[in-house]
C-alpha cells in the first residue's frame, strides 16, 4: 500500500521486462523482495545494491502500464510502501494500475502551478468525481474538472519540481490509478436487490 507522495525521482539504466533503476533514498530500508512503486506501478525489488535496483515487468504490467515506454535515462517516480505508523498525506494507492491515460496539456498558471488535461479510457469514467482522488505515475492528485473523456488537475509547484510532471509533453502516457473506494462501491452495489417502487396497483392491495 503506498500513499502518491513521490520520495524520490530515479533513472533509469536498463529498461524492457527486466528494469533496472539507480536511486538511493528508497533503497533505505529496502531488501530483497521488498515492493517499490515505479510511476505508480507496484514491482518487487531485486538485486539491490547501494545505488540501483532491479525488477521484472510481468506481461500483465507490460501491457496496463508505461513501464515497457521506458527508455536508458528515462525518470521515474518512485515511493516505499506505507508503514502503518506513518502519516497518509496523499491516499491511499495500491500500487495496482487500471490503465493509462494521454497528456492532452500542460499549461502555465502562473506563480510555477500548472493545470494538466489528460484524456482517459472511457472505462475508467465511472470511477472519477469532481473533487475525488486520484494516482497518475504514482502521484496523489485531486479531480480538479471532468469534461467528456478530459480530466484535469492542479499541480503545484512542489509537485511540478519534485516527480516526472515536469518533464512530461503532450502526447505522453500517464499510468492511472482510480480510487478503490470506487470500484468497492460499485461491485457492492451491482449486488443490491432493488426492490420495484410503489404503484397505484400496488397502494390498492395494501389496502389504501
Amino acid at each position: 500500500m503506498f500513499t502518491g507522495i513521490v520520495e524520490e525521482l530515479g533513472l533509469v539504466e536498463r529498461a524492457g521486462a527486466r528494469l533496472k533503476i539507480q536511486c538511493r533514498k528508497v533503497i533505505e530500508g529496502s531488501q530483497e523482495g521488498s515492493s517499490i512503486a515505479v510511476n505508480g506501478v507496484c514491482l518487487t525489488a531485486v538485486d539491490l545494491d547501494r545505488g540501483s535496483f532491479s525488477a521484472d515487468l510481468a506481461p500483465e504490467t507490460l501491457r496496463r502500464s508505461n513501464l515497457g515506454h521506458l527508455q536508458v535515462g528515462s525518470k521515474v517516480n518512485l515511493e516505499r510502501p506505507l508503514a502503518l505508523s506513518d502519516r497518509l498525506s496523499g491516499h491511499l494507492v495500491q500500487g495496482h494500475v487500471d490503465g493509462v491515460g494521454e497528456l492532452a496539456a500542460l499549461s502555465a498558471l502562473g506563480d510555477d502551478n500548472w493545470w494538466m488535461e489528460v484524456r482517459i479510457p472511457a472505462e475508467l469514467d465511472r470511477y472519477l468525481v469532481f473533487k475525488g482522488s486520484i494516482a497518475m505515475d504514482g502521484i496523489s492528485l485531486t479531480i480538479a474538472e471532468l469534461r467528456g473523456d478530459i480530466l484535469a488537475v492542479t499541480v503545484i509547484p512542489h509537485t511540478y519540481r519534485n516527480t516526472t510532471l515536469g518533464t512530461r509533453k503532450p502526447g505522453d502516457l500517464l499510468n492511472i490509478e482510480c480510487d478503490m473506494l470506487a470500484k468497492h462501491v460499485e461491485k457492492l452495489l451491482g449486488r443490491v436487490e432493488v426492490k420495484p417502487g410503489l404503484t397505484i396497483e400496488k397502494l390498492k392491495e395494501m389496502g389504501f
